[in-house]
């Protein structure tokens, strides 16, 4: 399986309580997640699942993404991939997926960081994802815990290069 983590773009401030589930995404991280999704559309990826966090800025990173890669199925919002999710959980619906499927995570730090590094690290190497930052890693195993090789770690200005 190949998995793709995508950090959410470039959120706005918000003063609002509850405040941080409904930050969207400025203009500035727009247009980043839109210029990020023209160069994954020019490495030909097709995803077979898009998984997002419910906080808003997800929802519009995965949906701006996964309209430019012309995917057809259901986004679909998962509470495990909130700041304070269990990645188990998460581990535990990639298990019951196929293995050839590409699948696009969409969510926040220190998770995606934290996940990438159990992946790939026994030692606990840590990565540190930026905004509109993605990895893919080639999954091997799911359960109990994700393992597997980091293929690209990739900044949105890699990306944008791409397009």
């Amino acid at each position: 399986m190949d998995l793709l983590i995508l950090r959410h773009g470039e959120a706005g401030r918000s003063s609002l309580s509850p405040g941080d589930s409904k930050r969207s995404l400025t203009s500035e991280g727009r247009q980043e997640i839109v210029d990020l999704s023209s160069g994954l559309y020019s490495l030909k990826i097709k995803l077979d699942g898009v998984f997002t966090s419910p906080l808003l800025r997800s929802k519009q990173t995965a949906e701006i993404v996964a309209k430019s890669l012309k995917y057809k199925g259901e986004i679909k919002e998962l509470d495990c991939l909130k700041p304070e999710g269990n990645r188990l959980e998460f581990y535990i619906i990639l298990s019951k997926l196929k293995q050839d499927s590409t699948i696009l995570a969409v969510g926040h730090e220190p998770y995606l960081s934290e996940m990438i590094s159990e992946a790939i690290s026994q030692s606990g190497c840590r990565i540190n994802l930026k905004k509109a930052g993605l990895a893919k890693i080639k999954v091997t195993s799911t359960l109990p815990k994700i393992k597997g090789e980091l293929r690209w770690l990739l900044t949105p200005r890699h990306l944008k290069k791409l397009a």
